[in-house]
């Protein structure tokens, strides 16, 4: 199986709704069924079917999580010496060289992107382009609206 990266940030928060999900959410719906089966008949009984699915989704979403820790490729943005150049888990400070906005994003795994939080996975047009650059380099990006220069103006391990 193919190693998956993930800062260790995105790890942590894995592992913790992983603990959530195997002591408290597991147990609520073992006991929500429990208090359904009790009512009797449960071919009419709404509050058992919605807490079989519930533990259906419950019990995929552990899976899931192990699946995607045991596989996982542990990165620790501080630790990384890739000489200034954008790499898995650094943060990049960019300007748009038509309007002079500027961004900051950090690449991350897939779990734990999110854009409006300044995380891009990996695997995305943006992160592609930064790859390999290094400060000063001008990165192309193929977006929707065509292509967009960025200058990276830093880029930080942290």
């Amino acid at each position: 199986m193919a190693t998956l990266p993930i800062t260790k940030k995105g790890a942590e928060k894995l592992k913790a709704e992983l603990h959530q999900l195997k002591t408290v959410d597991r147990p609520w719906v073992i006991n929500s069924i429990s208090e359904a089966r009790a009512q009797g008949d449960l071919s009419e009984n709404a509050e058992y079917d919605a807490a079989k699915d519930r533990q259906g989704f419950i019990e995929g979403r552990i899976q899931e999580i192990e699946g995607k820790l045991s596989a996982a490729q542990i990165i620790d943005p501080t630790e990384v010496d890739a000489g200034g150049k954008v790499v898995f888990g650094s943060t990049i400070e960019l300007e748009d060289e038509d309007t002079g906005d500027k961004v900051t994003y950090q690449i991350v795994g897939e779990d734990e992107a999110d854009i409006k939080l300044g995380r891009v996975n990996i695997s995305s047009p943006i992160a592609r382009a930064l790859i390999g650059k290094s400060e000063g380099d001008t990165a192309e990006v193929q977006a929707p609206g065509g292509i967009k220069r960025y200058e990276i103006i830093a880029v930080m391990y942290i």
